[in-house]
């Protein structure tokens, strides 16, 4: 036997333990695989004795820990819909705050370069000015969105 059909015997075992279903064909195949090969049939005989010895385990759960866990899902997904409104807020503001930005900035510049030739300014720094009139307001707004993540990261700790 070659390591790839062990490899795909492996695989497929897995692939039905996990999945529950596998094609015909590869279900097929599977079965030939382990009635020929010693090695595959005594992986999968193993596998199945510790699945098995797994099962039979008993686990004791602290008395609550369903309703604790369900209490705990519930008021995550409340602070998710909470913060999924203001994104959605915060995502129409900057929609309308770039479409006022495009629209504006022919005037804008017009104005950087008057008010630069009004005062002798050299035009790189008028130009520059121009920048810094557009990305301040992002640069805010990008620290706001992050200072958001990280309040609500420091809060999924709790």
């Amino acid at each position: 036997m070659t390591e790839a059909a062990h490899a795909r015997a492996g695989r497929l075992m897995d692939e039905e333990r996990i999945e529950g279903i596998l094609s015909d064909a590869d279900h097929a195949w599977l079965a030939e695989h382990l009635r020929d090969c010693e090695q595959c049939s005594h992986v999968a005989g193993e596998t199945n004795r510790a699945l098995a010895s797994l099962r039979s385990v008993g686990l004791e759960v602290p008395r609550g820990l369903a309703s604790r866990t369900q209490l705990r899902v519930r008021l995550r997904a409340d602070a998710l819909r909470e913060r999924g409104i203001g994104n959605k807020l915060l995502w129409a503001v900057s929609g309308v705050s770039w479409v006022a930005g495009v629209a504006s900035a022919p005037w804008v510049w017009r104005g950087f370069a008057w008010m630069g030739e009004r005062t002798g300014m050299p035009k790189t720094l008028w130009e520059m000015g121009f920048v810094l009139w557009w990305a301040i307001p992002a640069l805010f707004a990008a620290g706001a969105v992050l200072a958001d993540r990280r309040r609500g990261f420091g809060q999924e700790l709790d």
